[in-house]
């Protein structure tokens, strides 16, 4: 069976992308999969930070798009017992080093051994972002419930739109569930009212995500992290198990100067 490659994106950087990369790649391969994760953001990488593995890299995904190395020689494999992999990014190097067909072949080639293969894409919408989209056939966007990501988010849900990739899905994470409840934080109606996209998970904000990238072990490794059940969750959902969001007490409050700011009219998905 084909694998899936799935591009893990976000309109704006610092909103959790590549810890999400980091903690859905790792709660796919404690499923029992085949998973390699693809830092694509070439010259800034940060996702081997984030899995303990940066003293570890010898060859990375120019190297193997430049064919200096074998694909093998560049893959790491995760500190755990599981099935999972890390191919790095470069950090001395531009991403125009590297064109969108040449990365759509290498996640053609991985996707014969591998079930899942996650991209975490560059923030932003310049050339790494068209590369890391050209290559996937899913999308997965992470915001947070602020003015500026939500609609960087929306932007990008309309490049995801014209690059045929339709129905992303949304991460909303950090979620403080005291300012929703005080109405000082959007909640998950007035983030897929704005954004009409569906959510696939919600990440509530916890500073033992903090700890863990601090220690280069995903979270989700935590048990007694909310955040780490949260992404377990998530990485439940995209294998297609029918799981529940995780339930966060909210209260609308903000959602008509929310509207005026962000420049959003909650229109049903009419992204372009």
């Amino acid at each position: 069976m084909k694998g899936r490659t799935i591009v893990i994106t976000s309109g704006k950087g610092g909103v959790g992308k590549t810890t999400a990369t980091a903690n859905i790649g790792t709660g796919l391969a404690m499923r029992g999969h085949r998973v390699v994760v693809i830092d694509t953001d070439i010259g800034l990488r940060n996702l081997d930070v984030i899995m303990g593995l940066e003293n570890r890299i010898v060859y990375d995904l120019v190297n193997v798009i430049e064919g200096t190395c074998k694909l093998q020689q560049a893959m790491i494999r995760d500190k755990s017992n599981h099935e999972l992999y890390l191919i790095p990014a470069a950090q001395t190097r531009d991403k125009s080093c590297i064109e969108p067909e040449q990365l759509r072949e290498l996640c053609a080639k991985l996707e014969e051994d591998f079930d899942y293969v996650l991209m975490d894409c560059p923030a932003g919408i310049e050339q790494g972002f068209r590369n890391a989209v050209a290559a996937a056939t899913e999308a997965i966007l992470v915001t947070t419930p602020e003015v500026s990501s939500i609609r960087d988010a929306d932007r990008v849900i309309g490049l995801l739109e014209a690059s045929e990739l339709h129905r992303p899905k949304l991460i909303i994470n950090r979620i403080n569930p005291g300012m929703v409840r005080q109405g000082n934080m959007m909640d998950q109606r007035d983030i897929v009212d704005l954004l009409a996209v569906d959510v696939i998970g919600l990440v509530p904000v916890d500073d033992r995500t903090i700890t863990a990238a601090n220690r280069g072990v995903p979270v989700v490794h935590d048990k007694k992290s909310q955040a780490g059940a949260a992404f377990l969750r998530i990485a439940a959902r995209v294998d297609g198990d029918e799981v529940p969001l995780m339930e966060i007490e909210y209260k609308s409050g903000l959602m008509s100067r929310f509207k005026g700011l962000v420049g959003i009219n909650g229109r049903a998905y009419s992204h372009a």
